[in-house]
């Protein structure tokens, strides 16, 4: 039979055991021991109506102010461990604001885009539409409407990749120029800039793939004259304005009279590509008279440009996605 003495008892021990538990789980454990269902506590209330009249509203009564003062304190240590965790998660969780911040890496256009993009401003600021072609292209506007025929030797120096006997992968820009004549008017500037192929072994300067840019212009006297001044325009505008240009003759099939351009940079004559005046062929298959309009074109390679201008030794670089070099431009 429970006494006042074993109910102040109860109370006691349960009052050490709430103050003894250092965590919210044990302390959760001591609410079931003294307060739960099974506890200790509600067994006492249990054998309450087994007491002599006299003893139960006694007892009864201790046991509801044992029971109001221990949730008491099971409600005050849970406030205080729930204190002391915030704390400790915080104290782990903190920043210390005197580290240095950490950089976003942010992307960037290849040294070879952004070198694209250049070209293009310089040319559209001087009146030139920018166009886009197909990289798989047709002999006929690859090599037969720039005069070079199927048994023509220049053929052998744009070997290329053929998808079938008729279908290739391009090996210039300049024929965007052949489809973009066709059903146009002069007079006109086009420029189009790109990839081209060629079945060439890499090497520090060749890769079988490369950038190339293309341009010409279509109306009444257009001459040599024009297009030097176009093209010495560009290289000053591009390398700086005190370069030097010179025009080296040359042989394209598309072209008569030819020529190669150079430009003196970094203490040495660049070859920047190829030039001249449209061979007549070329226009007549435009349905363009070559009698009343001429026209000047030039092609030339990015990529070269590129690595004297920065001074990167191998074209393979570009292609070898290694950050220690992408990173520098």
């Amino acid at each position: 039979m429970i006494t006042a003495h074993d109910v102040e008892k109860i109370s006691a021990e349960g009052e050490r055991a709430i103050r003894a538990a250092d965590d919210l789980n044990a302390l959760e454990e001591v609410r079931r021991t003294y307060l739960g269902r099974k506890g200790k506590l509600p067994a006492m209330f249990r054998e309450v109506p087994s007491l002599p009249s006299a003893e139960r509203a006694r007892v009864g009564d201790q046991l509801n102010q044992v029971r109001a003062r221990l949730e008491a304190a099971l409600d005050a240590r849970a406030a205080e461990l729930a204190g002391v965790t915030l704390t400790k998660r915080l104290a782990s969780e903190a920043t210390d604001v005197t580290l240095p911040g950490r950089r976003r890496i942010l992307g960037r256009l290849h040294v070879l885009t952004r070198t694209l993009e250049e070209v293009q401003r310089i040319f559209h600021g001087m009146g030139f539409e920018i166009v886009e072609g197909p990289e798989i292209e047709t002999e006929e506007f690859n090599f037969e409407r720039l005069n070079i025929p199927r048994d023509h030797p220049a053929r052998d120096a744009q070997d290329s990749f053929y998808i079938s006997d008729e279908i290739l992968l391009r090996t210039q820009t300049t024929s965007v120029d052949a489809r973009v004549m066709i059903g146009r008017k002069p007079p006109m500037r086009i420029l189009t800039t790109g990839r081209c192929y060629r079945r060439d072994a890499p090497d520090w300067k060749r890769m079988p793939v490369f950038h190339q840019v293309d341009g010409f212009m279509v109306g009444e006297r257009i001459t040599m004259a024009d297009l030097k001044g176009v093209l010495s325009s560009f290289a000053r505008q591009l390398f700086g304005p005190q370069t030097k240009t010179k025009f080296v003759p040359g042989y394209f099939p598309f072209t008569e009279p030819s020529a190669e351009l150079y430009v003196y940079f970094n203490e040495e004559w660049m070859e920047l590509g190829g030039c001249g005046m449209f061979h007549p062929r070329v226009l007549e298959y435009a349905s363009i008279d070559p009698q009343r309009y001429t026209a000047f074109a030039f092609g030339l390679g990015v990529d070269r440009q590129v690595m004297v201008r920065y001074g990167i030794p191998d074209i393979r670089l570009f292609w070898d996605n290694d950050l220690r070099m992408l990173e520098q431009f």
